[in-house]
C-alpha cells in the first residue's frame, strides 16, 4: 500500500478527532491567557518590555509606538497566514484530507499568522495610557483604545471563531472540501478585513505623530511600510480567488472576472488615495512580488501544485490615470471613473492574461455576461474604495453622504454576488468513454480517453470542458479537444489509479457538471470505488458532488437553512463593525495635510508607568 493510500484510510471526514480538538483548545487558551497576562502587565507597569518595544519603534519610526508595534506584527502575522492557506490548499488538492487539524503543518503557519493579528489587536487597544485621539474608543474608565486596533481586534476575533466552526460544520455535513464554506470564508475574510483595520491604525498613529521633521530613514520607512500595506489590502482582496488560481473553482468561471474587479476596485483605490501619486503602481508591485515568491516556494521548492495569480497592472494604470487627470479631491468620483476603465481596459488585459498563464482560460462565450457584471462590480468597487480611501486619508475631502453611497455600493457588490452563484444541473447529459492505457510512470495506470457526448452538442460553447486529476501526490487539468461533433479526446494523459481522483467536467452557462472517470474507494465517508474499465457509459452529475464526496447527504433543511444564516449574520456583523469604525475615523478626524491633525495634549505615551512601590 503507498503511503498516499495509507493517509486516505486513516483521515477523518467529518470533524478532528477529539485529542487534536482538546490539544489545539488548550493551546488557544493558553496563548489568549499569556496575551491577557501581559496587556494587564504593562498597563499596571508590572511587565515593561512592552513599553520598552513601544518606545524603540517610535524612535525608529517618529511615530507612536502603539500603532509601529500592532502594524509590525500584522504585517508578519498576515504573511505568514497568506504561506499558509496556499500551502494548505495545495497540500489538499496534490494529496487529499488531512488526519486532522494538527497533521497538516500548513495550519500552524495559519494559526500563528491568525493568533498574531489578534496579539497586533491586543497590543493596539492596551499600549496607549492616554487617550490617542478623537477617534479614540472607551474601554474603561481611563482606558481609550485606537478604532484601528478595536477593529483589529473584531477582525481577529472573527477569523479565529471559524476554526471551531468549522470543526462543528464538518461534524453536521461533512467536510466541504473548497476555500468557499462558509467558516473557510470566515477565516479569509476576517484575516483580509485585518489589513483595512491596520490602515485605519496607521491613520490614527500620522495624526498623533510628534510635529516637527523625521529624519530620511523615518520617511524611507513610512514610505515602504504604507507601500506593503496598500499591496496587503489587494494581497487579502485576491484570496478569494484562490480557487481560480489553482485551475479547480466548484463554482462559475464568471466568479473569477467579478473577484478580480472586485479586488482592482477596491484595493487599487484605496491604495492611489491614500499613497498618493504611484500608489496603485506600488500596491500592484508589492502584490507581484509577495504572490511571486510564494508560487516559487510552493510550487518548485515545495513540489506542491504552483498557484497563479492576475496581473492587476493595467487597473493600476487605469487608477493612476484618473487620479493624475481628475485628482482626489472628489474620492468617489475617482472611484467611480477608475471602476469604468477598470471594468472595460482591465477586464481585457486580465482576459489576455488569463490566455498567458492562468489555470483556466477565459473563453469568447463569458464575454457578453462578464462585461455587463464586470462592469457593475467594478464601479461599486471603485465607489466604495473611494469611501475607504477617504476616511483612511485626512487630507482628502470627504464627501457629503459619503457613507449612503458605500452602503449602496456594498448592496450592489452582495447582489452581483447573489446573481452569479445560483447554478442549474441538468442531470440528462450522458457519454461513452473509451479508455486506451499508456506507458505511464512504474506502477501508475495512465490512459487517453474518447468522448462521445449524448447529446452531440452539449459541450458546443461551454466555458470549459475539462479533465481533472487530483489527490494522487499532484494535479492534473487539461482541456479536452473536439475531434468530430460530438466526440471529444483528452489532450493529456490522466491517471486512473490509486489515490488519484478523475473526472471529467463540463462547464456551460449557469450549469456545472462532471462525470466520474476514476474515484478510489474511501471507507471514511463511506463511499465505493469508481473504477475506469477500457469502454464504460456514465450519466453527467453536480460535480460538486464529486469534489466534495465527504459532504453528508440527507442532512435536515433546517438545519442547513439555520447554520449558513448563522453564519451570514456573524459576517454581516462584521461588515457593520467596519463600517462603524470607518465612518467614526472620518467623522472625528480633523482634515489637515495629512500630519498633526489631533490635539496634541492627548497624545498617548508608549512607555510603562513608573514600576508601583515595593510594599512590605
Amino acid at each position: 500500500m503507498s503511503v498516499f493510500a495509507a493517509a486516505a484510510e486513516a483521515a477523518p471526514a467529518g470533524g478532528a478527532a477529539l485529542d487534536q480538538v482538546a490539544i489545539a483548545t488548550g493551546a488557544a487558551t493558553l496563548v489568549t491567557l499569556a496575551m491577557l497576562f501581559m496587556a494587564v502587565g504593562h498597563r499596571t507597569g508590572r511587565v515593561r518590555w512592552i513599553g520598552r518595544l513601544a518606545a524603540f519603534g517610535e524612535r525608529v519610526s517618529g511615530l507612536p509606538g502603539w500603532a509601529v508595534v500592532p502594524s509590525t506584527i500584522v504585517g508578519i502575522s498576515l504573511l505568514t497566514a497568506l504561506f499558509g492557506m496556499y500551502w494548505d490548499i495545495s497540500l489538499h488538492i496534490d494529496r487529499g484530507r488531512d488526519e486532522g487539524p494538527l497533521a497538516n503543518p500548513a495550519h500552524y503557519f495559519i494559526l500563528a499568522g491568525l493568533f498574531g493579528v489578534l496579539f497586533a489587536a491586543v497590543a493596539a487597544c492596551a499600549l496607549p495610557l492616554q487617550r490617542t485621539g478623537p477617534s479614540a474608543v472607551k474601554i474603561a474608565p481611563g482606558w481609550y483604545a485606537p478604532v484601528g486596533g478595536v477593529l483589529m481586534f473584531f477582525c481577529a476575533a472573527f477569523a479565529l471563531t471559524g476554526f471551531p466552526l468549522d470543526d462543528v460544520w464538518h461534524r453536521l455535513f461533512g467536510q466541504d472540501v473548497t476555500l468557499w464554506g462558509p467558516t473557510h470564508l470566515m477565516l479569509i475574510g476576517g484575516a483580509s478585513l485585518a489589513v483595512i483595520a491596520t490602515l485605519v491604525l496607521q491613520t490614527e498613529a500620522h495624526a498623533a505623530r510628534p510635529t516637527g521633521p523625521r529624519s530620511a530613514v523615518q520617511r524611507r520607512m513610512q514610505w515602504l511600510r504604507t507601500g506593503l500595506l496598500a499591496g496587503g489590502l489587494l494581497l487579502a482582496l485576491s484570496t478569494f480567488q484562490a480557487e481560480f488560481d489553482f485551475g479547480v473553482p466548484q463554482f462559475r468561471l464568471m466568479f473569477h472576472p467579478l473577484l478580480l474587479m472586485l479586488a482592482a476596485g477596491v484595493g487599487l483605490v484605496v491604495a492611489r488615495i491614500h499613497m498618493g501619486r504611484g500608489g496603485a503602481l506600488l500596491a500592484v508591485a508589492s502584490f507581484v512580488v509577495i504572490r511571486g515568491v510564494l508560487a516559487l516556494i510552493i510550487g518548485p521548492v515545495l513540489g506542491e501544485s504552483t498557484p497563479h495569480f492576475p496581473l492587476y497592472l493595467v487597473e493600476a494604470l487605469c487608477v493612476e490615470a484618473v487620479a493624475w487627470r481628475l485628482g482626489t479631491d472628489r474620492p468617489l468620483r475617482l472611484g467611480a471613473i477608475s471602476g469604468v476603465l477598470i471594468g472595460t481596459l482591465g477586464l481585457a488585459a486580465e482576459w489576455a492574461w488569463s490566455a498567458l498563464w492562468m489555470p483556466l482560460e477565459w473563453p469568447t462565450e463569458l464575454m457578453g455576461e462578464a462585461l455587463v457584471v464586470s462592469l457593475v462590480v467594478a464601479i461599486a468597487a471603485g465607489t466604495l474604495g473611494g469611501w475607504i480611501g477617504a476616511a483612511v486619508t485626512p487630507s482628502v475631502p470627504r464627501p457629503r453622504h459619503a457613507g449612503r453611497f458605500a452602503a449602496v455600493a456594498f448592496a450592489v457588490l452582495l447582489a452581483s454576488i447573489a446573481f452569479t452563484l445560483p447554478t442549474d444541473n441538468d442531470t440528462t447529459l450522458r457519454a461513452s468513454v473509451e479508455l486506451t492505457d499508456v506507458h505511464g510512470p512504474a506502477g501508475e495506470r495512465e490512459v487517453d480517453a474518447v468522448v462521445r457526448l449524448d447529446p452531440a452538442d452539449a459541450a458546443d460553447g461551454a466555458l470549459w470542458f475539462t479533465s481533472t486529476s487530483w489527490q494522487g501526490g499532484g494535479s492534473v487539468i487539461e482541456p479536452l479537444r473536439e475531434v468530430s461533433p460530438g466526440v471529444w479526446r483528452t489532450t493529456e494523459p490522466i491517471p486512473v489509479d490509486g489515490t488519484w481522483k478523475t473526472l471529467l467536467r463540463l462547464h456551460d452557462g449557469r450549469s456545472l457538471l462532471g462525470l466520474p472517470v476514476y474515484l478510489p474507494e474511501d471507507a471514511a465517508i463511506p463511499a465505493p470505488a469508481v473504477e475506469a474499465p477500457s469502454r464504460f457509459e456514465r450519466s453527467f452529475t453536480s460535480d460538486r458532488l464529486i469534489l466534495q464526496r465527504e459532504q453528508k447527504q440527507g442532512v435536515a433543511g433546517w438545519l442547513t437553512l439555520v447554520a449558513y444564516l448563522t453564519v451570514l449574520a456573524i459576517a454581516l456583523a462584521m461588515a457593520a463593525g467596519l463600517g462603524w469604525g470607518l465612518a467614526r475615523l472620518g467623522r472625528r478626524t480633523v482634515e489637515g495635510d495629512g500630519g498633526d491633525r489631533f490635539d496634541r495634549g492627548r497624545r498617548a505615551p508608549v512607555t510603562a508607568p513608573p514600576r508601583p512601590a515595593a510594599t512590605a
